[in-house]
């Protein structure tokens, strides 16, 4: 872990930032204070580390209305980097924290790979494993499946066996009353016939005996006018 050798602390103008697109103003002003760093702790400006806590200072109004000055920390180690952050904060070796992360990040791939694959692996094997029970229980279970439907399809036909006959029953029922009914309005037409010949019958026989008294009437009229 590298020592620290310098430690300082600036106020550094943002004036300079402020000239040129207003949409551009906070990035000119993190270039700025990278500059103004290198210059005065005399380091290359690839070297100097700017922590979160400065970023945000500048970026607190937005990134048109960047401050006029930060007052800035700038803290130079054996290994000629420099960290910057705001006096306000603590102190601690945050670029040092970051290597830790950054090489358990790149480790971490690796070591999820292997445990993926053998959890993948482990997968692999219980699904064959259950593959091969379903088998063995779909095997076990064909044969009284057959039996099953076997005695299914019996019960079925009977039941359309009886279904039919019950249907039968019920149609010959239906036509017995229906031939009765046939055989009472043939009766009933043939009852209105005999009367109705009766009737014209007798209505032939009466004008049959009225006509000789009318012809003795005529006869005797005609003798009183002689």
């Amino acid at each position: 872990m590298a020592e620290k050798e310098l430690e300082r602390i600036y106020t550094i103008p943002l004036r300079s930032a402020k000239h040129g697109p207003a949409s551009k103003a906070a990035p000119r002003a993190i270039k700025v204070v990278r500059k103004f760093l290198a210059r005065h702790m005399k380091v290359e400006m690839d070297k100097v580390w700017i922590d979160e806590s400065v970023n945000h200072a500048i970026w607190s109004r937005g990134k048109y209305k960047i401050p006029s000055k930060i007052r800035v920390r700038a803290v130079k180690f054996d290994d000629g980097v420099i960290e910057v952050s705001l006096p306000e904060t603590e102190f601690r070796a945050i670029r040092e924290e970051l290597k830790t992360i950054k090489e358990t990040k790149e480790k971490e791939p690796i070591l999820k790979r292997e445990v993926i694959e053998g959890e993948e692996k482990k997968e692999v094997e219980e699904e064959t494993k259950e593959e091969a029970e379903e088998e063995e229980t779909a095997e076990t279970e064909e044969v009284p499946a057959q039996e099953v439907s076997e005695e299914v399809e019996k019960e079925e036909t009977s039941e359309e066996k009886d279904k039919k006959e019950d249907i039968e029953k019920e149609k010959v029922e239906e036509k017995e009353p229906a031939d009765e009914r046939k055989e009472q309005l043939s009766q009933e037409k043939q009852e209105d016939t005999q009367i109705e010949s009766k009737t014209v019958k007798e209505e032939i026989g009466g004008e049959e005996k009225t006509s000789p008294s009318q012809d003795t009437g005529k006869k005797e009229e005609a003798k009183e006018e002689k």
